[in-house]
């Protein structure tokens, strides 16, 4: 077995830290890919074969099953963010940056399915994942918060909290529906419509 503190040597020209970085991201990639599509049951096994390494340089950076399923789970949830937030910093009005925020989202899960999988399906119900996407909405509801403050013109901290769970939480939720094909909308329909409910708590009463 090959350990994680093991100094990988010069092999073939290749300085031996970037091969065993080039194996980590393959073997996250592969875990994406049998988590995100029908093997929701995640095995090193699995994962090696799906890589196309021997199992042995699996243990060179994950510990174990869980190491690997949370590497993948957080890489998809931090492209995911920064990418968001780069989205909405590059907008200009405040109606803009939320459309900005929802068409980003939509648009990664659309074109990765895995993706949206990965962060909203069903099927994967490991008490890990459970936990992951528990501590990942904690984060994104605290994001649209600090976002949404003075968009929404919510000065009580209990309101604010309340109105960005409700939208997170209604989000991730249409999204996973979307993903199953129990909303059978365009993309851009679901982002104009996605929009459209996030921007309603700012809208005045008539």
């Amino acid at each position: 077995m090959v350990y994680m503190n093991d100094q990988p040597r010069l092999y073939g020209g290749v300085d031996g830290a970037l091969r065993v970085a080039a194996r980590r991201e393959t073997l996250i990639e592969a875990g994406l890919e049998l988590m995100g599509s029908a093997e929701p049951e995640l095995t090193v096994r699995g994962v090696c074969k799906q890589a196309g390494v021997a199992a042995r340089y699996f243990y060179e950076s994950f510990t174990d099953r869980d190491a690997l399923i949370s590497a993948v789970y957080d890489t998809v949830i931090t492209d995911i963010a920064v990418s968001t937030q780069a989205a909405v910093d590059a907008a200009d009005a405040e109606r803009d940056k939320a459309v900005a925020a929802i068409a980003n989202i939509v648009r990664t899960v659309a074109r990765d399915p895995r993706r949206g999988r990965l962060l909203f399906s069903s099927a994967l119900t490991s008490p890990l994942l459970v936990e992951k996407r528990r501590a990942s909405t904690t984060i994104f509801i605290g994001l649209l918060a600090a976002n949404a403050k003075s968009f929404y013109r919510l000065g009580d901290s209990g309101q604010l909290t309340l109105t960005a769970t409700f939208l997170v939480g209604g989000l991730a939720q249409t999204l996973s529906a979307w993903l199953d094909g129990y909303i059978d909308v365009t993309e851009e329909e679901l982002v104009a419509e996605c929009a459209a409910i996030l921007l309603a708590p700012a809208m005045p009463p008539s």
